[in-house]
């Protein structure tokens, strides 16, 4: 059996690409981050063990003691936590990490910056990352309407619009989603992250209506940080009274996606894949 390794962050998606890789006969080593990723890998795994966030080199002694030459890195961190208050002392970084940090990502720390530096520091290791789809790509949004429930046909000079804007945000590496209804930005997502927007754009446009849409970078990666939303994320749309989403299709993620597509149809949201 080959081995494969796991860098696992929050969220649904790191158990799947788990239960991708065992499925295709590999031997699962997990690197689960402190604080982030399910514990529930821990009994997945052949080989786990907990890893801190901004200490790179005890990943990679980790995965070199388990010979692994091939990673998948996916799931969720909340980037924000990194400018709290109490940061030094609850993210204590390793030699290699302050390296990096001071050094090749010290005037750009924007996420994409720090995961293609992530992904090179990797690579001189011998670690590659793969594409993080590539044990779950059944889940990859498809083109078209997804759901039973279609957008409303005034929906679409709303999807149009600002479709334009978001992929300008998400090429500028300001955030990948935003909210629109009649023509008009309602929030556009930051460092807070999807769901925090979400609920700002509820917040902002009680009456509801609005449509949400999320896309990936232009030159997307998909071995970094690949757009996606799931069941959760159509509750909070639910509760902020939007009724359509928008996602860019062959590159966004849809956790657990029969589920989800089902949850949506109920709640009376439209799903639509979107190309440029």
């Amino acid at each position: 059996m080959t081995s494969v390794g796991l860098i696992a962050g929050a969220g649904r998606v790191p158990l799947m690409v788990a239960d991708g890789i065992i499925a295709s006969g590999h031997k699962l080593v997990t690197l689960g981050i402190s604080g982030f990723a399910s514990d529930r890998l821990v009994g997945l795994s052949d080989e786990f063990t907990w890893g801190g966030i901004v200490r790179i080199g005890g990943w990679i002694r980790f995965f070199k003691r388990h010979d692994i030459s091939q990673a998948v890195l996916v799931g969720s961190v909340r980037k924000g936590d990194m400018y709290s208050r109490l940061r030094v002392i609850k993210y204590m970084p390793d030699l290699r990490t302050m390296r990096l940090w001071y050094g090749k990502i010290r005037k750009d720390k924007r996420d994409n910056s720090i995961l293609l530096t992530l992904a090179d520091e990797l690579a001189n290791e011998g670690i590659h990352l793969m594409s993080s789809v590539e044990y779950c790509p059944e889940h990859l949004t498809e083109l078209g309407c997804l759901t039973r429930t279609a957008p409303k046909n005034s929906v679409q000079e709303d999807i149009e619009f600002g479709w334009r804007i978001a992929r300008a945000s998400a090429e500028l590496d300001i955030g990948q989603a935003l909210a629109v209804k009649e023509r008009d930005i309602i929030a556009v997502e930051a460092m807070e992250g999807t769901d925090a927007m979400i609920r700002r754009a509820g917040e902002l446009c009680t009456h509801g209506g609005w449509t949400m849409i999320k896309v990936a970078r232009p030159d997307q990666d998909m071995r970094l940080d690949v757009p996606a939303v799931g069941p959760d994320t159509m509750r909070l749309l639910a509760q902020a009274h939007c009724r359509c989403l928008v996602l860019e299709a062959e590159r966004t993620i849809i956790v657990d996606k029969p589920t989800t597509l089902k949850l949506a149809d109920k709640l009376g949201i439209a799903i639509v894949g979107k190309l440029t």
